[in-house]
């Protein structure tokens, strides 16, 4: 029997992209599907998220902070206990202390949004991998209006759906957040490590040029 042929493996951070954007149909192992819902996957939706699976959850939310927890609020033992371990976090209080800086959005003249608020809710996704991140933003030329649309609804469903969730999420909650902050450090590197040696290349091209050659 012979082999099957192995499909080529979707862009990483740092490889390079055809001019035009990349094709939306390399962003995801799997289309996304729609927002969260309680029990359910996330917003990405690939192999090997189920860490960010939206738990079913009926606890009240976590108060604000320097608000106490009380039992009559109807938090239980187990709320009041995480509360005091995660002290001031709340789903987002990692993410908010990141900048979008570095991360360039190629060209996209056929789509109207706010780039910024994009990438800030991009960033804040504990459900995407850091490559599909990567891979969006890449692909942001050839994605649709409709689709940019959806994808940012996507975005703020999972955001509200994560802030809903009761204190006992909260200590996973950190945990996730702050691994895809650092995840999403890595892009900026990245992305400021590809600029220099865009710019390495436009200089050798430009002394060629002078030189005639």
């Amino acid at each position: 029997m012979a082999d099957q042929p192995i499909p080529p493996s979707p862009p990483r951070p740092g490889d390079p992209v055809p001019a035009g954007g990349l094709d939306p149909t390399q962003v995801f192992g799997a289309p996304p599907p729609p927002p969260p819902q309680a029990g359910t996957k996330s917003a990405g939706g690939a192999p090997g998220q189920d860490d960010a699976a939206v738990p079913a959850d009926k606890g009240p939310p976590p108060p604000p902070v320097g608000t106490v927890a009380t039992k009559e609020m109807g938090f239980d033992d187990e709320d009041i206990k995480i509360l005091g371990e995660v002290g001031n976090y709340r789903f987002g209080s990692i993410v908010v202390t990141l900048n979008n800086e570095n991360i360039v959005v190629p060209g996209h003249p056929e789509t109207q949004f706010d780039e910024q608020m994009f990438l800030t809710l991009l960033r804040g996704s504990i459900s995407l991998t850091r490559d599909e991140k990567w891979r969006i933003i890449q692909a942001m030329p050839k994605l649709s209006q409709f689709q940019i649309d959806e994808l940012q609804k996507i975005l703020e469903e999972e955001r509200r759906k994560f802030s809903e969730l009761s204190p006992k999420h909260l200590l996973q909650l950190q945990k996730l957040e702050q691994k895809h902050a650092e995840d999403w450090r890595d892009l900026q590197a990245v992305s400021v490590q590809q600029n220099a040696k865009s710019q390495e290349q436009d200089q050798a091209a430009q002394i060629r040029k002078q030189l005639g050659l």
